[in-house]
């Protein structure tokens, strides 16, 4: 059953006295498990129907249904709530506090999310290792490399056991190798972790740990692309938290 539902959202914009429309009829479902890449040029819709799934913008008509809550566009008050509660976000900017540790923009993460304490900080310990970040929960983001600061970024998002992850062009600032090992993690944290994973990406190395990849062009979705998703080994790049 899909954790996340959209069924013939449009979104449109005033431009002064028109309404521009940017979404139009889109539908798209993302099981447990699954990763989806979406792929379009720019002005495509791209970052609309990205901000309205991770409940930033609400649809001008549509539904959108997430974890089984539905997103209703009369009550924008609830949408921080189930922001909180289901869905983690992956940055191309990282978007770290530089003047915290690993550690603690983690946990920033979960005093957002109410999680504070003792708990935060072993939830916050859990999740960094689980990204292969142990060894650097002291260190501050201008000691880190690119993709350990990617690796801190995942590890926020995951703070919490979001059931959903949304990544906008998540290699879009790492090297080849780099962005190549976060893909890796990427896949397994939805495999076996059972996330929906939702990638917006330019990157072509995306599609290799992609289920299927939908394209979106004038603010309609194209056909699906079914990906053969069997570039990275199934063994384990995590480690279950106890």
């Amino acid at each position: 059953m899909a954790v996340l539902q959209a069924t013939d959202v449009t979104k449109s914009f005033r431009e002064g006295r028109e309404m521009l429309p940017i979404l139009k009829g889109v539908s798209l479902c993302v099981d447990p498990g699954e990763i989806v890449g979406l792929e379009g040029p720019s002005g495509s819709g791209k970052t609309t129907l990205l901000s309205i799934l991770g409940c930033i913008l609400t649809p001008t008509s549509g539904e959108v249904v997430i974890d089984g809550v539905r997103v209703r566009p009369d009550r924008p008050s609830e949408l921080p709530a189930i922001r909180r509660h289901s869905i983690g976000f992956v940055l191309q900017q990282f978007n770290l506090f530089p003047a915290l540790s690993a550690l603690e923009n983690v946990e920033y993460a979960l005093n957002v999310k109410r999680i504070r304490g003792r708990a935060a900080r072993r939830e916050a310990e859990q999740v960094l290792a689980a990204v292969g970040l142990a060894d650097r929960e002291g260190f501050l983001p201008r000691d880190l490399s690119g993709g350990q600061k990617q690796r801190v970024a995942i590890a926020r998002a995951l703070a919490g056991g979001p059931k959903i992850l949304l990544a906008d062009e998540p290699t879009a600032n790492l090297d080849t190798q780099v962005g190549t090992q976060v893909l890796a993690l990427f896949r397994a944290l939805a495999k076996e972790r059972q996330r929906a994973l939702l990638i917006v990406t330019h990157d072509p190395k995306v599609r290799t740990i992609c289920d299927r990849v939908v394209r979106i062009r004038d603010g309609r979705l194209l056909p699906d692309e079914r990906e053969a998703s069997s570039v990275f080994s199934p063994v384990s790049v995590l480690q279950e938290a106890s």
